[in-house]
């Protein structure tokens, strides 16, 4: 089953109300009314992407080790995918994706990294819960996701919301503002320029980790 629909088949199950999530009718509109507003902004259209030059990033992975962009591109191709936390479904299931294609990509001899804002407590859980192989990085008040142009503030009727599903993210981030990265994907050559860009303003679409295997097969064999 491919990525995109295991997410459709959560998203069905999500909004029908199903056990364990038991989710509330009337927060669908409020979510989908956020997503809308974050489509028909256009901020997808103003970041990183393929061609550009990525920016460089030295953040913290889960165990508090320094991963730098710039040392990872030494040693070959780097992927980068950027998600909201933990504490999201669709997220977790991208990881998930991501993990069972990693002996592809390390094959090709490149390295994948996730970034999220979320402290490095809830990095480890995101490992441990999805049995991750690869480092989940964090990014401090999404700055390098503000890099790449992806960091969003939350609409005020969002983040209510959110505190009545006790979904703190200032708690899950260690950072009072209420912002997250849109989801994105990215292969950057060890060039540094961008070869693959994804970024979708709706987190419940994510592309296929497949597809970008291509792309890497040719970067490689360049």
């Amino acid at each position: 089953m491919s990525l995109q629909n295991k997410l459709d088949a959560f998203k069905a199950d999500f909004k029908a109300g199903k056990p364990p999530y038991n989710a509330p009718p009337e927060i669908h509109p409020i979510m989908e009314r956020a997503t809308a507003e974050l489509i028909a902004s256009g901020q997808a259209t103003r970041t990183v992407k393929a061609g550009d030059r990525a920016p460089q990033f030295r953040l913290q992975d889960q165990d508090g080790n320094t991963v730098s962009s710039a040392e990872l591109l030494a040693t070959g191709p780097l992927i980068v995918t950027f998600y909201r936390g933990v504490w999201c479904p669709y997220c977790n299931l991208e990881l998930q994706a991501m993990n069972e294609v990693l002996p592809q990509i390390q094959a090709l001899g490149a390295n994948v990294v996730a970034v999220s804002p979320q402290t490095a407590v809830n990095s480890r859980k995101s490992v441990r819960t999805n049995e991750l192989r690869f480092p989940v990085l964090s990014d401090v008040k999404n700055e390098t996701a503000a890099a790449f142009g992806l960091r969003f503030n939350l609409p005020d009727y969002l983040v209510d919301l959110y505190k009545m599903l006790k979904n703190d993210l200032p708690s899950f981030n260690g950072d009072p503002s209420w912002t997250l990265p849109m989801p994105a994907r990215y292969v950057i050559g060890q060039d540094g320029v961008v070869l693959y860009s994804e970024i979708n303003p709706d987190y419940t679409h994510r592309p296929d980790p497949s597809d970008m295997l291509p792309v890497l097969k040719k970067a490689v064999s360049v």
